[in-house]
């Protein structure tokens, strides 16, 4: 790809405040520069709760002991009946080319629990595993307190995705057809197909740190961390990168005298700039979006793009890693929330998200 169609790594993300959110003060022009058609479809939230920030170091650090856990301990976290999409799962999804993605491990939990509509689910869902299957955690003598911190953050950010989308109910209101009041927030509060996914990207092998296997400028292949996507739900929560040095701090799964494992050094930035997360908007024009550590970001899905009417636009985006010899031994972990309707929710006239997710998820995009 061009030069000049590559943005400065400067975030041209809009940013709001909690406050903002809660007080409803959000104007729909934001919005629009948030998610509306010239948009890189994804909005930064500031001044968030004070627990927020060591929420995020615990949680993140555990990614690295997961990674790091033997291979008969993850064995027992796996759920091949569920197509790996409860508990932990490494090198069984396919990339672009059809080669096994073994760059990054996976953490998988639906944060939203009613009893009611998860047996609703699978009653009309029963061939929908992905989406109904019960959470898998490791004992608590492998990794202390993970499942608490790991739903304790979840839920912040689901709270926090529902100020979002409150914010977008009042754009809908105000600027669609038909539109009922509360319907994305209603979604985002209550839906048990919300998935929580924790991201362990391992320190690149030595193959790709000594060699170049790739042109750097050649944006088009440089999703090798994740694939060129968009997200299939409404809105996506997404916490900083942490980035850890496993080189000199090995995340070996041991607690301390208190019985807790201890939040990992984090680098304050990788040694590749170019390493994270990047958006191609509508021109095709590729942003690198550097989300601040005591932020979280909201990314617009498919189904939020339908409820909407297409006024609010999914965007493609992928997370590039390291260039040659510039990764080291360096991790990145990161935790992506993906509100989802529930299954039988309508995302338009003739779709319920069933029927969505398994269009997509079929066609392989």
């Amino acid at each position: 790809m061009a030069q000049d169609s590559i943005r400065s790594p400067a975030s041209a993300a809009v940013c709001v405040s909690l406050s903002e959110l809660e007080a409803g003060t959000v104007s729909l022009e934001t919005l629009e520069q948030a998610f509306g058609e010239t948009s890189l479809g994804i909005i930064l939230v500031s001044d968030l709760p004070e627990k927020f920030t060591q929420l995020r170091k615990r949680l993140l650090s555990y990614a690295s002991y997961l990674g790091n856990l033997p291979q008969d301990e993850l064995a027992k976290v796996e759920r091949p009946e569920a197509k790996y999409s409860v508990g932990w799962s490494c090198g069984k999804e396919t990339l672009a080319n059809g080669r096994y993605d073994t760059l990054k491990g996976s953490y998988y939990a639906q944060p939203i629990h009613d009893a009611e509509l998860e047996v609703k689910a699978r009653k009309l869902y029963p061939d929908n595993v992905e989406m109904t299957s019960p959470n898998v955690w490791p004992d608590e003598s492998v990794l202390p307190g993970f499942e608490q911190i790991f739903e304790e953050l979840c839920h912040l950010m689901v709270d926090t995705a529902a100020l979002v989308a409150r914010n977008c109910d009042r754009y809908g209101t105000a600027k669609l057809e038909g539109y009922r009041e509360g319907t994305l927030e209603n979604i985002v509060r209550t839906s048990v197909s919300t998935k929580a996914r924790l991201l362990h990207y391992f320190p690149p092998p030595e193959a790709m740190t000594t060699k170049e296997t790739r042109p750097d400028s050649a944006m088009s292949i440089d999703d090798d961390w994740c694939a060129t996507h968009l997200d299939l739900g409404a809105l996506t929560g997404l916490t900083s990168n942490m980035f850890v040095d496993e080189g000199i701090h090995t995340p070996h799964a041991t607690a301390d005298a208190n019985g807790t494992l201890p939040s990992l050094p984090e680098l304050d930035s990788h040694p590749d700039p170019k390493t994270g997360l990047w958006i191609k908007d509508r021109s095709g024009r590729t942003t690198q979006v550097n989300i601040p550590r005591g932020c979280l970001a909201f990314q617009t899905g498919q189904a939020l793009e339908l409820i909407t009417q297409g006024k609010f636009r999914a965007v493609p985006h992928f997370v590039r890693g390291a260039a040659p010899g510039k990764g080291g031994h360096i991790a990145r972990n990161t935790l992506a929330v993906f509100t989802q309707p529930n299954l039988w929710e309508m995302v338009d006239e003739k779709r319920h998200f069933a029927t969505l997710a398994r269009e997509i998820l079929s066609a392989g995009l």
